[in-house]
């Protein structure tokens, strides 16, 4: 289908795209990588009056070190970070799940940042942020404002980011020393997660001492496994890893649909976390 008409803007700085965007109020949208917002537009699922292309912002691109965060521009695409020798030294989950996000050139157009404000809680990012306590920095008329991973999501689709405000970064604490794995099902090649955890396990002495778990397709947004993640803090070996993530789905609310059931989607949650925190307390 061919998009509904709206103008079009490609401002060249960020305070350009935010007065751009407060110009056009709750009516505008953001274009980063365009790998969701396109397709919404063909399909006649997004009516918005005005495009804000941040495509020639370079300020939003590039990954950095600040003593103990790494500061990843939101513009920065899929490739860029899976590649980079800092995210891979520093947040390797981060590297390793993007690898995972549908096809090759997928990753080389989509952004993190478009990942995280489309707000999709069947993305694989989403979730993976919010396991590494990331935080995420806006930009709007009123000047910058850093908001917590587990406040940035608010509902299906939907993110704690202002009409006028635009995602200019990505802050994530190095967790180098930490076991990581992610772990997702999905039917087909290329398709959205039915269900994704994202694991993270600080080890002490052959027990897991911290755990960090993050859900994909559990609910309306991603989620924190948070029963699971107090359940595994003292365990050791397969046996007791496997009773403590029988509570990975509690307090979740995934969906049913031609993917799978609810119940599917709990059993899976429960099957990728034991997987999940066994990889990730080994070899890193």
């Amino acid at each position: 289908m061919i998009p509904a008409a709206f103008d079009y803007r490609r401002p060249e700085s960020v305070d350009e795209a935010v007065t751009a965007l407060a110009d056009g109020g709750e009516d505008a949208k953001v274009l980063a990588g365009g790998q969701s917002l396109l397709p919404m537009l063909r399909l006649r699922l997004a009516f918005p009056e005005l495009l804000v292309d941040v495509g020639r912002i370079d300020e939003l691109r590039g990954i950095r070190e600040e003593q103990d965060t790494l500061v990843i521009g939101a513009m920065t695409t899929h490739h860029d970070v899976m590649a980079d020798p800092l995210v891979r030294r520093h947040a390797g989950l981060l590297a390793a799940a993007t690898a995972t996000v549908a096809d090759p050139a997928v990753r080389n157009r989509g952004t993190l940042g478009g990942s995280l404000a489309h707000a999709d809680p069947a993305g694989d990012l989403p979730a993976v942020v919010l396991a590494l306590d990331g935080e995420l920095v806006a930009a709007g008329p009123r000047g910058r404002r850093t908001i917590a991973a587990r406040d940035f999501f608010t509902d299906y689709l939907q993110s704690s980011l202002g009409p006028d405000e635009l995602l200019v970064e990505v802050r994530i604490p190095k967790t180098g020393d930490w076991g990581f794995r992610y772990e997702k099902f999905h039917r087909a090649a290329q398709a959205w997660a039915a269900v994704g955890v994202a694991v993270l396990v600080r080890t002490d002495g052959g027990r897991i001492a911290e755990a960090r778990i993050g859900l994909t397709n559990m609910g309306p947004t991603p989620l924190r496994a948070a029963s699971a993640e107090a359940a595994l803090a003292g365990t050791e070996g397969p046996e007791e890893v496997a009773r403590a993530a029988e509570a990975a789905a509690e307090g979740t609310s995934p969906s049913s649909d031609l993917w799978g059931s609810a119940e599917y989607r709990e059993h899976m949650a429960r099957v990728l976390t034991r997987r999940a925190v066994l990889a990730a307390a080994g070899p890193a």
